[in-house]
């Protein structure tokens, strides 16, 4: 009874599951952080006077700091969601298999039913004991092939109900289990979506604050950050002028023009495509158009997958940057990746060597 009561409940739970909301990309306007931002202290230049050169280049510095630590949120974010969609898959699963434990349960006991009342249709007495109480030495005979058979079916029927009655207590323990990790995951989104609107509002206050010419000035100083790492990353490889340019395979050339042809397409946090990606949603639908489907999340694309030599890079490859990977670009070739930078900006070419890297990935080793 208590198992049935289990199932019951089990069952009212999981299919509860459909008038749940999906999570969903749009969101809110986050309830403001309590703890002083970049931004408040960031040097402001005075009301009509421009910003120094050097008051611009740690504006540069806040900004790319407050956009890295968006980056990161947005990987914790899309990771909490791939795992939602997980365990609601998980939970739809089961669901139908406790419904379908409940019918195999239901036809197990009407199974059970019909071999007891043949028994009563007999005089209540067992097989066994009517073949003794026989005075025909052939139906005596006739009749033992009869009782082993319908001992056996009993036994099975048995063992089948014990078994399906186990299995459907398994099944209301997992789905409980996963529940409990989907609203895990789905507080886990909400707490990241809070972070990353905090950052890029954050960063887009920072920027909003300087003049026309001030924000140009700015763009050329990242252009020049950009271009330095990038020399100083040339110099270090064997042939300076150009970068690593292996031989791409099929799948990696396929990737490689999937995400080509999505230069020119904005940055938004949480997006797969088609109109619009974020850094590691481009490399994951990149490969998977190729026909090699990759972890969604830059940082789990470095925990999973194949590492690699920078030396033996060739085009199709990932670059993951930053210490905590919260950034991921596919080589190109010729020294050159593509990818989604940040908020406000578009998926676009820039020097493999432009941003700090933590390492080399490659989907198709």
């Amino acid at each position: 009874m208590n198992r049935r009561h289990c199932a019951a409940a089990a069952i009212t739970l999981v299919c509860a599951l459909g008038l749940l909301p999906l999570p969903a990309q749009a969101v809110a306007a986050p309830t403001p952080d309590s703890s002083p931002s970049p931004a408040a202290s960031a040097p402001a230049a005075p009301s009509g006077q421009a910003s120094s050169e050097r008051d611009l280049e740690k504006i540069r510095q806040e900004i790319e700091t407050l956009y890295r630590k968006a980056g990161a949120a947005t990987d914790a974010y899309n990771l909490a969601e791939e795992q939602a969609k997980k365990q609601s898959g998980e939970i739809v699963k089961l669901a139908k298999a406790i419904v379908d434990g409940q019918a195999k349960i239901a036809e197990l006991k009407d199974r059970a039913g019909a071999q007891a009342r043949e028994q009563y249709r007999n005089g209540g007495l067992p097989p066994g004991a009517q073949l003794v109480l026989s005075d025909d030495p052939q139906l005596f005979l006739d009749g033992i092939n009869k009782v082993r058979t319908s001992q056996q079916a009993n036994k099975t029927v048995l063992a089948q109900l014990t078994r399906t009655q186990e299995d459907l207590e398994t099944y209301t323990q997992d789905a409980s289990s996963n529940w409990q990790k989907l609203e895990s995951n789905r507080v886990r989104q909400a707490e990241a979506k809070k972070k990353i609107n905090a950052q890029i509002a954050a960063a887009e206050k920072l920027e909003s604050q300087l003049e026309k010419k001030e924000r140009d000035r700015l763009r050329q100083l990242e252009r020049d950050a950009a271009n330095r790492a990038q020399s100083a990353w040339l110099a270090t490889l064997p042939t300076p002028s150009t970068g690593v340019s292996g031989e791409a395979t099929a799948a990696g050339r396929a990737a490689v023009a999937f995400a080509s042809a999505q230069i020119g397409k904005p940055y938004v946090w949480g997006a797969t495509g088609p109109g619009s990606y974020d850094c590691s949603g481009l490399t994951s639908q990149a490969w998977a158009a190729a026909g090699r489907p990759i972890p969604r999340t830059s940082q789990e694309q470095w925990r999973l997958l194949p590492r690699i030599d920078i030396q033996d890079m060739r085009p199709g490859d990932l670059i993951i940057y930053h210490a905590d990977a919260s950034h991921v670009g596919m080589y190109v070739g010729d020294g050159a990746i593509v990818h989604s930078p940040r908020p406000g900006r578009h998926v676009t070419l820039a020097g493999a060597g432009s941003m700090k890297i933590l390492g080399v990935v490659r989907p198709d080793k």
